[in-house]
């Protein structure tokens, strides 16, 4: 019988999972009741009538957010008050029953036409719980009426990227809990959206665990399968009856892939990360929280410790009372974007050369490696400390090196070291853990050197590499 991280390296995405993978850093637009009541979590008895934005502008979202360099938007169509940013015909506890657009507007429809003028792919968050509609607790009757709000969402809105849920199970004063029908939902979305990735409380991605932007420090697209347990059954969550999910349900461990952490497990599957945190303290807009937007620097740790980490970003914006994404988070957002082209501007090896200790046919050389295509170097499966070098063809001053696995085919890189050319003899200059979709090796100070060596110091058996790049910020002044 296969050791289990042998059976982690035959595991791979999904086609839909290897999309959203790709989208790598997108927005959230928590937008809704809660906006105009100054509140994070609705009760579901605040008056359609305050919902009244007074100069909705859903191509000033797109435009802002583009302008950070992100590739997609969702939307909270529905949170935990219930109140519906469309006009659903299941419940009067919507937009058509507000002042806004005098009753006929469909602020989920402008968002969705927005993003798609700008070239933004377009996701939506319905959550599970509602503290307004008077079924939620009934069993099968609201769940009913939320498969019957999903099709609203999943069929007059174009094509979605992203379906995102969480597992909020509320219990209120008046004792309401309701037993979600996961399995249904989903096959509703399948069916209507086979295309979106379904996000955190679904199959194909995984919390990180915080709302802080953190990564682990080898974030692992392999896990066990129990993993999904704490993310798909919400009942779980809540009882303690199962020992051994009680014993595990640790949402931030510090380790959930390596060869330790799955020793034993047979049933291992593909469950990348996503880092969700707001680019403000509150993840609604609250004006006193107007002077704690946080700076480009900020933004930029957190996205090296996530995008470039192997996981996707997505940062929260939600915009004003006004229903525009307010000036200070709109300034910062445009400045992260410019920032994010200044640190990584030219790429510097594109005329460069590769060379490997080995390759495991004539389609997988090393050359691969510097190809923006989807051809890959992969090493010889005896080979195990694969080498890698890179030559500029000149000495080159660079302080960054993105690398990505193929990982089309899975996993494998456990751990390696970079090293540069000084006088003839190498220098280590930095000793790493996994790739990955991606990992941005970003150095304190400017390095100088025509070849760059990797060296795989582990992995599990089928060593790839997609691409690997090297940039030089632009200085400013």
């Amino acid at each position: 019988m296969p050791e289990s991280y042998q059976i982690a390296a035959e595991v791979t995405p999904s086609a839909r999972q290897l999309k959203w993978q790709q989208t790598e850093f997108y927005a959230f637009c928590h937008f809704g009741m809660n906006t105009f009541t100054d509140v994070e979590w609705g009760t579901g008895d605040t008056p359609p009538e305050v919902f009244q934005p007074t100069d909705f502008d859903a191509d000033q979202w797109a435009k802002t957010i583009k302008s950070a360099g992100m590739r997609g938007l969702i939307l909270t169509c529905k949170h935990h008050d219930g109140f519906c940013l469309w006009p659903s015909a299941y419940t009067e506890y919507s937009v058509k029953n507000s002042p806004f657009r005098d009753g006929h507007g469909d602020v989920v429809k402008e968002v969705a036409d927005a993003c798609k003028a700008h070239g933004l792919k377009f996701g939506i968050y319905l959550s599970p719980w509602d503290r307004h509609e008077p079924t939620y607790g009934q069993g099968e009757p609201y769940n009913t009426y939320y498969k019957n709000q999903l099709r609203e969402l999943l069929t007059n809105y174009g094509e979605l990227f992203c379906i995102w849920l969480d597992g909020a199970c509320g219990e209120g004063k008046n004792g309401k809990v309701q037993k979600y029908d996961w399995q249904g939902y989903y096959a509703v979305m399948r069916a209507l959206q086979p295309n979106a990735a379904i996000c955190i409380s679904g199959p194909d991605v995984r919390w990180i665990g915080n709302e802080a932007g953190v990564c682990r420090e080898s974030e692992w697209s392999v896990v066990p399968s129990w993993l999904a347990i704490n993310e798909y059954t919400a009942e779980k969550s809540q009882k303690t009856d199962d020992k051994r999910f009680a014993k595990k349900h640790n949402a931030m461990v510090l380790d959930l892939g390596s060869r330790k952490a799955i020793r034993g497990e047979t049933e291992l599957i593909w469950y990348p990360a996503e880092v969700d945190v707001s680019i403000r303290p509150g993840w609604f807009y609250h004006a006193s929280q107007d002077n704690k937007v946080k700076s480009v620097e900020k933004l930029f740790n957190i996205y090296l410790r996530s995008v470039g980490a192997n996981a996707s970003l997505l940062l929260n914006v939600p915009p004003d009372k006004t229903g525009r994404i307010h000036a200070e988070d709109a300034m910062v957002l445009d400045s992260f974007g410019r920032f994010l082209k200044r640190e990584f501007p030219t790429e510097l090896l594109e005329n460069g050369r590769a060379s490997a200790t080995s390759e495991s046919d004539t389609e997988h050389e090393a050359g691969n490696v510097l190809k923006a295509d989807d051809s890959f170097w992969q090493a010889a499966s005896d080979d195990e400390h694969p080498e890698l070098i890179l030559d500029f063809g000149e000495e080159t001053a660079f302080d960054s090196v993105i690398l990505q696995e193929n990982i089309a085919t899975g996993q494998q890189i456990e751990a390696f070291d970079l090293y540069i050319q000084k006088h003839e003899r190498w220098k280590r200059v930095g000793k790493y853990t996994v790739i990955g979709y991606k990992r941005i090796c970003r150095f304190k100070k400017t390095m100088r050197a025509r070849k760059i060596r990797l060296v795989i110091r582990s992995h599990r058996g089928k060593a790839t590499l997609l691409r690997v790049c090297a940039y030089k910020r632009e200085e400013i002044g």
